[in-house]
């Protein structure tokens, strides 16, 4: 039986943290600057092989380098707690649970706490597939430790990771095929730069079926097989699962201490408190801020100054930033197009090829409405992640192109193609069309 009494008779955590992934680890770091009391507590699940580091190898091998398969690999740290002990922490390795408002049971003993946060992540979805339950199967977290190639690699799904996992395997190598159930792949990323990201990922030798859902999963020799709708059949050596990410929920018991959730995560408001127990914070994937990514850093950051400032950091309003890691890679900022028009805008767009530029191939995109007022860009081009982070940085800001336009931006660089090109878009200088044609011929009188 778990001694509840030996907790009550000590003085309470200032900070109970669940899960110690980015989002949760950097609070705990921020809240013992402070000389809070923390306790964190981490299932102790074996280190993760390095994503980041699967897709550098995968654009080595683009490059015409030829990376040794599972260079990738990283030994788990030895300590990875080591340093927060050090600073006084209490690490606790097993799994937690609530059991009352301002109480968490874990290993046997519970932690009465002032604050919580509850950055306990997600994990891989597992679909619901007649076969599958006898199949071996990997997801976007098993998959970069194999030991050896796959001979043809079989991908359930169409979202970023199954588009990246996709991509990097093809270009190590593998034979890939991509399944995709839902009509596209990347939905809710602009039509417009999917589509050209499609010609490179079959220029890569990725195959892709979209719009293409499996009934069954099947033995295939030493393999496995997909049965599609209409009676296709695809079959591999490795099957991949990426259909998305699921909320570790089940083992928190949030009902206990009158914390609500969906079926996308812990329920929060804009400053990732819990609407129903204003003692809990949530950060990271597990949050449901109606958003698909979940910038640890910034929910830290909303959830350190609320937690120990009193202040009302909150999320904004419009989406945090996407980024899809392939080759082009693929960027979103704020609003695209559709999303525009679904918000009641009348959005301008201004397309920037970067085809036979030093900054290409690709596309930039930018949505503005008719005051010039940015509401959202794209980007497919090498460097998207670079250019994202300053047109990120605008947006936040609320600038307008015009504002944009007027950046100092180092010579030669993308940023700097970007910031002159929103000088097309009305709502700056010269917002008149006609007036637009007339410098244009004076340009070229000159």
């Amino acid at each position: 039986m778990p001694d509840h009494t030996q907790p009550r008779r000590n003085q309470p955590w200032d900070v109970a943290i669940i899960g110690a992934g980015g989002a949760g680890l950097a609070v705990a770091a921020a809240c013992l600057r402070h000389g809070r009391r923390v306790v964190i507590f981490e299932r102790g699940t074996p280190a993760r092989p390095d994503h980041a580091a699967l897709l550098g190898a995968a654009k080595l091998a683009a490059s015409g380098q030829r990376p040794v398969w599972g260079s990738w690999h990283r030994p788990a740290a030895s300590a990875p707690f080591a340093p927060f002990r050090a600073r006084g922490a209490e690490v606790v390795e097993a799994s937690a649970h609530f059991i009352a408002d301002d109480c968490i049971e874990a290993a046997g003993r519970t932690y009465t706490f002032r604050h919580a946060v509850i950055a306990a992540g997600t994990t891989p979805l597992v679909p619901d597939i007649p076969g599958l339950a006898a199949i071996p199967w990997l997801t976007p977290d098993t998959i970069g430790a194999l030991e050896e190639a796959p001979e043809h690699l079989l991908v359930l799904g169409g979202g970023a990771k199954a588009v990246e996992l996709a991509q990097a395997h093809a270009l190590l190598g593998c034979r890939v095929s991509l399944v995709q159930p839902a009509p596209n792949i990347l939905p809710g990323e602009d039509l417009e730069l999917v589509d050209p990201l499609r010609h490179y990922l079959r220029r890569n030798g990725v195959d892709l079926h979209e719009n293409t859902p499996v009934q069954r999963v099947e033995h295939a020799g030493g393999g496995v097989a997909l049965r599609l709708e209409g009676g296709a059949r695809i079959e591999g050596s490795h099957l991949l699962l990426a259909l998305g990410q699921s909320p570790n929920l089940s083992a928190l018991d949030l009902p206990a201490a009158h914390i609500g959730a969906t079926a996308r995560g812990v329920a929060v408001r804009k400053d990732l408190r819990s609407p129903d127990n204003a003692r809990v914070w949530a950060a990271g994937s597990i949050a449901d801020t109606g958003w698909e990514a979940a910038p640890h850093g910034q929910h830290a950051a909303i959830v350190t100054e609320g937690m120990l400032h009193s202040l009302r950091a909150s999320l904004g309003e419009s989406p945090p930033p996407r980024l899809t890691c392939t080759l082009p890679a693929l960027a979103q900022l704020g609003l695209t197009e559709k999303e525009a028009r679904e918000a009641g805008h009348e959005p301008q767009a201004l397309r920037l090829s970067l085809d036979g530029t030093p900054h290409g191939p690709g596309l930039v995109k930018l949505v503005a409405r008719r005051d010039g007022h940015l509401l959202g860009a794209s980007l497919l081009c090498p460097n998207a992640a670079e250019a994202a982070a300053m047109l990120a940085l605008a947006l936040e800001r609320g600038l307008s192109a015009r504002d944009l336009a007027a950046q100092p931006m180092p010579r030669g660089t993308l940023a700097e193609a970007i910031a002159g090109a929103a000088t097309s878009l009305s709502g700056t200088d010269f917002p008149s069309s006609p007036m637009r044609r007339i410098l244009g011929v004076l340009d070229r009188w000159h």
